[in-house]
């Protein structure tokens, strides 16, 4: 009887260790090795990156769950569909598109994604950066994951002609900007946060 109360306890204590870890956010540092859970959601950044500057619906159409919504830089909420329809809207079509992941929290069939991005883009025949966070929610369904909430939050953006960029606090930072809670970089702080961006979601 005492051999069955041990094991059961035992079980009790292996279940409950399995929930906390999955609870856990799993982080990129720099230096150290990727975990799987940062390596498998930057592909799907990736791919996501690829596709808006592509204007790939295919991709998007799969990455993108039918109940997605997602609200852009500029405070624009989008469904599935309008964000799939803004990939054709050639004056605000980024011409390049960084995504990277910072950290990845899963609670069971939901995975909450946290990092970084990089776009760029063409006003006027002039270039214009916009680098800032993002968050992007992942549900597990039909064996794979789709994002089911979006958000973009810019952090510096670069005057067009100018080479100066609004809204930056000076910083030594290994990251383009300091994130709280995940890097804190060399001395940094964290910059303020651009206004008036008119990048779609995507």
């Amino acid at each position: 009887m005492k051999k069955f109360v041990w094991m059961a306890a035992l079980g009790i204590a292996w279940c409950a260790a399995g929930v906390a870890q999955g609870q856990q956010a799993e982080s990129a540092a720099p230096g150290q090795t990727k975990p799987p859970e940062v390596v498998q959601f930057q592909g799907y950044e990736d791919q996501w990156s690829t596709a808006v500057v592509n204007a790939d619906q295919y991709t998007m159409e799969n990455l993108l769950s039918p109940v997605y919504v997602g609200i852009s830089a500029s405070g624009d909420v989008t469904t599935r569909n309008q964000s799939i329809a803004n990939l054709f809207d050639k004056s605000t079509a980024p011409v390049s598109m960084e995504q990277r992941v910072v950290s990845v929290r899963m609670f069971g069939d939901m995975a909450v994604v946290s990092g970084t991005y990089i776009m760029k883009w063409k006003t006027d025949g002039r270039m214009r950066e916009e680098r800032g966070i993002f968050t992007h929610v992942y549900a597990h369904e039909r064996d794979r994951w789709d994002c089911v909430n979006a958000q973009r939050t810019p952090v510096v953006e670069v005057v067009p002609g100018s080479g100066k960029k609004k809204n930056q606090d000076k910083s030594s930072a290994d990251e383009p900007f300091h994130i709280p809670l995940f890097y804190k970089g060399k001395q940094s702080s964290q910059p303020n946060t651009a206004q008036n961006t008119s990048i779609p979601q995507n």
